[in-house]
């Protein structure tokens, strides 16, 4: 049996949602090919995997015309990943199934012509967006899912069916499993991590994000570790087409960058493995769905509203719950001081999001990923053989 794990996207966040299933599949005998589309994915991927496991790799290439449009586009427009799928057919079909952290993989199925290879989904994140929540999901003939919350969701919308699904738990967290924190500042202070998202149309970067960065400057009682999401620093100008909304991301300036209590990371390796949440005190963003990686240990966290009081009631926002929601920088600095001195407040209902949202058991997730895609294909491959 032959399986492609395809990681096709501007950046390498998706990366450690589905490695560890990779890697257990890889050791249970399974042909194991990592498919991706940039040197720095591959990389990120061999860093990611156990020494011990062995899987192959391919860099997926595009023509040499799709290389011109999209040195042209790749700022304001996902061109390349759409053209890696479509020069990449050949490879696709090849293999007994392609795993996949995103959906934009089904075009394969609806625009491509790769019907018969079956298309496994392990979403990158177990948040509230709407972005996760999509009726391109039906297209999958697996989908894999973190824990009760996400799957009733879905079930609701009629994403996913009976025999097509399964819990697995969060195959993010085998990556961290045995790893030390780490110390990113030489002294004592408080450290808080602000991971605003790109979208403009629900992200805090735009109205505040610049505010932010300089009040922690001039403010001496914190560290701040700026870690937004990996695709902010991609693109100049970020876009929101069903909202016709436009954010212009713009720069940080040099004096924040070598700030002595400033960390900003534009997207590294670190700002992907957990590395930052697990070595700070306080989050503060918006809606990335790495509140509910930060919630693993409950911990204060603050939230930016950046569209009205109705949105409180929103299913996609729903993770404001789980700390103090503010309407902009007037707010920011009671809302930080009122949650390191009462850090507690929002601990039981973030340990009861972390039961909704994570199927936790003695073993692995990614163990359990890979069982369910063996028992799903070999299940297949018995119906066939009997339609036979």
């Amino acid at each position: 049996m032959k399986i492609a794990f395809l990681y096709n996207h501007d950046t390498i966040h998706q990366i450690p949602h589905t490695v560890p299933v990779a890697a257990a599949l890889a050791r249970r005998g399974v042909d194991v090919h990592i498919l991706a589309s940039s040197p720095e994915q591959s990389e990120t991927a061999r860093a990611l995997l156990p020494p011990d496991v062995s899987v192959a790799f391919r860099e997926l290439e595009l023509r040499p015309m799709s290389r011109i449009v999209n040195a042209a586009l790749r700022h304001v427009a996902p061109f390349r990943r759409i053209a890696i799928l479509r020069e990449n057919v050949g490879v696709f079909r090849a293999y007994d199934a392609i795993v996949v952290p995103e959906t934009t993989t089904t075009m394969l199925r609806t625009r491509f012509g790769v019907a018969d290879v079956p298309l496994i989904y392990i979403p990158h994140g177990a948040g509230d967006g709407a972005a996760g929540f999509q009726t391109v999901t039906r297209q999958f003939d697996l989908v894999l899912l973190s824990g009760d919350k996400v799957r009733a969701r879905m079930a609701a919308a009629g994403l996913i069916r009976a025999g097509h699904h399964s819990v697995i738990g969060y195959p993010k967290f085998d990556v961290t499993l045995g790893r030390p924190a780490e110390r990113f500042f030489d002294n004592d202070l408080p450290t808080v991590v602000y991971n605003p998202h790109f979208n403009p149309r629900i992200s805090s970067w735009y109205p505040f994000g610049r505010a932010v960065l300089e009040w922690f400057a001039q403010d001496r009682r914190y560290n701040l570790i700026f870690a937004p999401h990996v695709m902010l620093f991609q693109r100049l100008l970020h876009t929101s087409l069903i909202h016709r909304k436009m954010g212009w991301r713009g720069r940080v300036p040099a004096a924040l960058r070598h700030h002595p209590r400033i960390l900003i990371d534009p997207g590294s390796r670190r700002s992907i493995d957990m590395s930052y949440l697990r070595a700070a005190d306080l989050y503060l963003g918006d809606v990335s769905s790495q509140i509910y990686e930060w919630i693993e240990t409950p911990r204060p966290a603050v939230f930016f509203n950046t569209g009205g009081p109705e949105r409180t009631a929103n299913p996609d926002f729903r993770h404001w719950r789980l700390g103090r929601v503010i309407d902009g920088m007037e707010a920011l600095p009671s809302a930080l001081a009122q949650s390191f001195a009462v850090p507690d407040t929002f601990a039981a209902a973030q340990r009861q999001a972390v039961l909704e949202t994570f199927s936790v058991t003695d073993r692995p997730a990614g163990e359990r990923g890979a069982e369910a895609i063996l028992a799903y294909l070999e299940g297949q491959a018995a119906d066939h053989s009997r339609a036979m």
